[in-house]
């Protein structure tokens, strides 16, 4: 009986071919823009969790209190220093703190202006670096002691046309405020191209160059094995607030544990992809009511067919169920139609993060309960709007059936 059901539903659309495809329109819209919108959300989030889960959950992460990126700070009262960072070494649970000091200004290689990153570490800090991004030098070599006016470039530096019209290779030179800094190494690829186009030289000799005096832009601590990453964290802020003579709730500095900061992201992800499914929604919804308007017009179509199949025996419950199921028909055909779109949309932007913009943060990512998820949402949305119609067809009387015309 069941069988028999789907077959007549099936058969409906068929005969309908025109109607059906304008009346699934809306649906793989809807559906396309949701599988798409959270594929890709879902690959970022994926990608941003592997980035933390490289960095360790083990990290606290201390830097200025500032709108800007690390090292946007201008004033004095906002500034980390080298002070800062001898006294979080020295507390208890810390094995060890890296300071960075980062500053975007005018580069020039060649006769070509540039304005970047510029990253100023210890040689033997950016070697712990390096275990931390999982990355590696691939041409030249790192950082060492003694180095002074040296730097090390991202790997998009090296690359003609991503960054330089013709790339950077080693033993080039660079310079920075009127300074020549000979190239010694280069990064190998990361997944994040902002740091691909970092360049890395001894923090001693950036502070000089550009005259910043002692500052710390952010400090990277590493808590010890058997310690709890919160409490030190939160030793970490009390004891600094102290140090640095600050009032409780109005510290100048703020200190983060690396799952806080994934946390927040995540925090973020759910909210714009909530967004975005509420817009997609939108589509759906009109999906809903086109197949509520076919359904109701199918309805007038076959009233005499209704009232043929009630003269011979067919229950209310068999009416209603056999338009429920186009209606769900209509709505899971438009939902798989809008997956394999969705699919399609997703894996190009995918194609032109990597290839264009260089970046595999930005990804695909496609679950199983996204796949089945959107078809069984397009069906109920389909059963939903063909319900009142549905309805309606059940209730017409044989006689009054069979006298239309």
């Amino acid at each position: 009986m069941i069988f028999d059901y789907f077959l007549l539903s099936f058969k409906s659309i068929r005969k309908r071919k025109l109607r059906s495809w304008l009346t699934v329109i809306g649906i793989f819209i809807g559906i396309a823009a949701v599988v798409s919108l959270i594929s890709l959300g879902q690959g970022l989030q994926t990608a941003i969790d592997e980035q933390f889960q490289q960095l360790g959950k083990d990290k606290i992460i201390i830097q200025p209190i500032t709108l800007g990126p690390p090292g946007s700070v201008t004033s004095k009262s906002l500034i980390l220093t080298s002070k800062d960072l001898k006294f979080i070494e020295n507390i208890n649970g810390v094995e060890w703190a890296i300071g960075y000091l980062v500053k975007s200004d005018q580069v020039q290689f060649k006769d070509e202006k540039k304005v970047e990153f510029i990253i100023g570490m210890n040689p033997s800090d950016l070697t712990t670096n390096l275990e931390l991004q999982g990355t590696k030098i691939i041409e030249g070599r790192s950082l060492k002691n003694g180095d002074k006016f040296k730097v090390v470039v991202g790997y998009n530096h090296g690359v003609d046309k991503k960054i330089w019209n013709r790339g950077i290779k080693v033993g080039d030179s660079v310079e920075i405020e009127g300074y020549k800094f000979k190239v010694v190494g280069r990064f190998d690829k990361t997944s994040n191209p902002l740091e691909d186009g970092y360049l890395f030289v001894p923090k001693d000799t950036l502070k000089e160059v550009l005259n910043t005096g002692d500052e710390e832009s952010q400090i990277v601590v590493k808590v010890q094995q058997g310690y709890d990453v919160k409490i030190v964290a939160d030793a970490i802020k009390e004891k600094l607030r102290r140090f640095r003579g600050e009032k409780e709730n109005q510290e100048t500095f703020q200190v983060s544990t690396s799952e806080q900061i994934l946390e927040s992201f995540n925090n973020i992800f759910g909210i714009i992809q909530t967004v975005l499914a509420g817009i997609a929604a939108i589509s759906l919804l009109v999906g809903g009511i086109g197949i509520m308007n076919t359904m109701y017009t199918s309805v007038l179509e076959r009233t005499r067919d209704i009232g043929i199949m009630k003269s011979i025996g067919a229950k209310n419950s068999d009416i209603l169920v056999i338009f429920l199921i186009e209606s769900g028909f209509l709505g899971l055909i438009g939902g798989a139609i809008g997956v394999g779109i969705g699919y399609v949309i997703g894996k190009g932007v995918e194609y032109a993060a990597v290839n264009y913009l260089g970046t595999t943060l930005l990804r695909a990512v496609f679950p199983l309960y996204l796949t089945v998820g959107s078809l069984a949402f397009s069906f109920f949305v389909g059963s939903i709007a063909g319900l009142l119609p549905a309805i309606r067809a059940s209730k017409l009387k044989p006689v009054d059936a069979l006298r239309y015309e």
